[in-house]
């Protein structure tokens, strides 16, 4: 397994990850198997989704910011974050790539990102590739 820190600058963001998954994938040298991308942090995730639009970002920042507010008086989490844990609920922690000849099996317009709900922060990220 290995991992990579991602450093974030905004409260909600979607940072792109999907070269420092390759780069993982390249040092391991398996040809044929799946990624497991992980990120061990209970207001943060893991997606996949459009790479070529950064509009598809934002519009994703602004909707579910709008559909899980961040100040909710009802809350009862008392760090004040709980917004941050319902999101990386709904993302959820992790994805799973199969691997073909050496390569993650993405879709054209695909890419890999750390889903940021409580930031600025720094977060860590697993890979685990799996021959098969």
């Amino acid at each position: 397994m290995t991992n990579f820190t991602v450093r974030t600058d905004k409260r909600t963001e979607f940072v792109k990850i999907t070269s420092l998954v390759a780069k993982c994938l390249s040092k391991s040298s398996v040809q044929e198997g799946i990624a497991v991308v992980f990120c061990p942090h209970t207001t943060a995730g893991i997606t996949i989704n459009e790479n070529a639009d950064p509009h598809v970002l934002s519009d994703m920042v602004m909707k579910t910011s709008e559909l899980i507010e961040h100040r909710d008086p009802r809350y009862q989490h008392g760090e004040g974050n709980s917004d941050s844990h319902l999101k990386s609920t709904l993302t959820g922690a992790s994805e799973t790539v199969i691997i073909k000849e050496g390569r993650l099996q993405l879709g054209t317009w695909q890419g890999i990102y750390l889903a940021e709900f409580d930031g600025p922060r720094t977060r860590c990220v697993y890979v685990k590739i799996i021959k098969g």
